[in-house]
This record gives structure tokens, sequence and C-alpha cells, in this order.
């Protein structure tokens, strides 16, 4: 699927970025692999990982080219000759969009145009766009955005004609030990000896998606979408506070209060949503729903359409993980931080 292609990654310094060049030089032998971002500080320091990372013939096909997502003629120039592009810029901090509308408009929703444009005039063969939980049902400015975004890019398969650029979108919530979320927050209080761990409120829940579930969701997209798939991985629900328990047991949970601009539970796929979703192995895909979309060309075979008024919501998701099977996920991502003898003693009493 991948062998002999050119792929470019959009803000490909990013956790994603990063997890996909392990993967895809692992799995595949691509032609190359373009990085576009702005930050070349950034770039620097992926280029000098991957130089250690990667053999010679493998890192001769990186390649890293300076850019933003909202300056169109520089992805013109980007997109010459790539056959596969992932879209993961995005601006992403809620609290940094909110107050700063303008700069998140432009580079979530522009930004998404610009691509879109660009891969239609370039010729290149698949878009898979990365979108989030927070588009769906958006309460603050990044999901508002996200949304937009999304609907830009399901919208385009009807611009790109029947033997043109195919858009597909990926949607998952926080990935487990990426940079941001809560996991390397609370690694970061209990290493540096606190005992009582901050929670916005007890009830809250989210789902579990590991970086490398995500890149393999993307690949999924790449090798079979037709054309306005949004793709979503069955994934297990977690509460927050078994998570800090997992990290540091005995803890002392502190309530602080809901964030501005944040969920209870994370919704995957609305009730709304459910009239046209189906339910694969390992998945689900939500189809369009628009007259140029036609299930005989577009809809992926060995589904099963699903209930009407389902919802794919963290708190009420069939599959749960338990502490201890918390406790040895995060052992698996090195996020279990071991400050000294006494913390070894207290989680071996626990398991």
């Amino acid at each position: 699927m991948l062998n002999n292609k050119s792929i470019l990654i959009t803000g490909g310094t990013g956790s994603f970025g990063q997890k996909f060049i392990e993967m895809i030089f692992d799995g595949f032998s691509p032609l190359r692999v373009i990085i576009y971002s702005r930050d070349e500080f950034k770039q620097d320091i992926i280029r000098r990982k991957f130089s250690n990372k990667l053999s010679e013939k493998q890192f001769k096909k990186l390649r890293f080219f300076i850019g933003d997502v909202r300056d169109k003629e520089r992805l013109y120039r980007a997109f010459k000759g790539v056959d596969y592009v992932i879209h993961s810029a995005a601006m992403k901090q809620v609290p940094a969009c909110e107050y700063n509308p303008f700069e998140a408009i432009k580079t979530n929703i522009h930004g998404a145009q610009n691509i879109v444009d660009a891969a239609l005039d370039c010729g290149v063969k698949k878009v898979v766009a990365l979108s989030t939980d927070k588009a769906v049902n958006p309460i603050n400015l990044y999901g508002g955005t996200k949304l937009v975004s999304d609907k830009l890019f399901i919208s385009a398969n009807a611009y790109s004609g029947g033997k043109g650029t195919i858009f597909s979108v990926v949607r998952y919530g926080n990935v487990a030990g990426s940079r941001g979320s809560v996991i390397p927050y609370f690694k970061e209080l209990i290493e540096n000896g606190e005992k009582e761990l901050p929670i916005t409120d007890s009830r809250m829940t989210r789902f579990w998606i590991t970086l490398e579930d995500g890149v393999e969701l993307v690949f999924k997209a790449l090798n079979e979408s037709k054309g306005g798939e949004t793709y979503i991985s069955k994934i297990p629900s977690f509460r927050v506070t078994d998570l800090a328990r997992a990290m540091l047991p005995g803890c002392i949970l502190k309530e602080v209060g809901i964030r501005e601009g944040e969920k209870l539970h994370e919704v995957m796929i609305t009730k709304e949503d459910s009239r046209k979703t189906y339910e694969y192995d390992k998945h689900y895909i939500v189809y369009p729903h628009f007259d140029w979309w036609k299930s005989q060309r577009f809809f992926t075979n060995g589904g099963k359409l699903i209930e009407e008024g389902f919802e794919y919501n963290s708190e009420t998701n069939k599959e749960w993980l338990s502490i201890e099977e918390l406790r040895q996920l995060l052992l698996e991502l090195n996020m279990i931080p071991l400050r000294n003898e006494d913390f070894n003693i207290i989680l071996k009493r626990t398991v």
C-alpha cells in the first residue's frame, strides 16, 4: 500500500508524526516521508532523533519541509509529487484557541481549506485528516473549528470527481501519554513528590487509545477509503479516578472543578449519526449523507448498520479498563513513575 509512495505529514513533529515515522519505516518501504511543519527547532530534534533510530537508507527517505498550512503557495510546492497526505497540523490547546480565536480559525479552518485545494490541484491520491472527539457536539472553539474542518474534508470528495483525490477523516480522543495529556502531567506531579492528584470531576471518563492504535487506523483509512468516511476505533473506556490510582496507589484525590470547555465524557459517534454508521470488527465508519455519495461505489463491505439511537460514549461504552489493566498499560508506555522504594512497596501491595 505505502511501498514506493511519497507521504507528507502536516504537523509531523508532534507525537503522532513521530510514531507514524517509526511505524511506516517498520512496516513499509516508502519512497519518501515528508515532515511539513513550521518549527525548524522541532524539525532539527526529529532529524537528530531518527538519524540514530533509522537505517542510513531509511533516513535518506525522510525529508523536512518548513511551511505553514496557512500558506497555500507553500503547500502547492510541498505537495508536488506526493501520493498521500496525513493532515495532523492544528491548534489543539483549548485555552489557547479560546484566547486566540482568529488564529485558531486561520490554522484549523482556513488551513484545512488550503490542504483541500492543494491536494486537488496537485493530484494527491488520498488525504486523511485527523479529527478529535471535541468536534462532536462541540462546546469550545477548538471543537468548533475541527467540526468545520471535518466537514470541509468530507465535502471535498464532491469536488474531486470520480477519479480525483479521495478525502477521509480519522477521529479519536486524547492519546494516552501524548504531549499535553493528563498522564504526563500526573507523572510529573508524582515524580516531584506529590501525594495528592487533582481531578477536575470524579465522574469523568475517557476512551483509551495509544499512538500505535491511532497510526494503525490511519493506515486502514489510507488502504481502504473510497471518499467521505469517518473512521473511529473500537477502544475501551476508563475512569480518570482509576487512572490516578493506577499511577499512584493510595493517592489522595482532590476534585478541583471542571475546566472551561471541558467535557465529562468523550463522544465519538452521536445518536444523529447512528443512522449512517456501520460497525466492523475493530472500528466504526460514519458515512456521509449527501446526494453525491452512493453506497455501491463508496461503501466498505463487511460492516453492519448499527441500531438507530446508538451513541459511542466513553460513559456508556461496554468495554472498560480496571485499575490493574490501566497500570499494566501505563507500564508498557513507561508512564508509571517509580520515585523510591516506598512506592515500589505500595505498588506490590495493591496488585
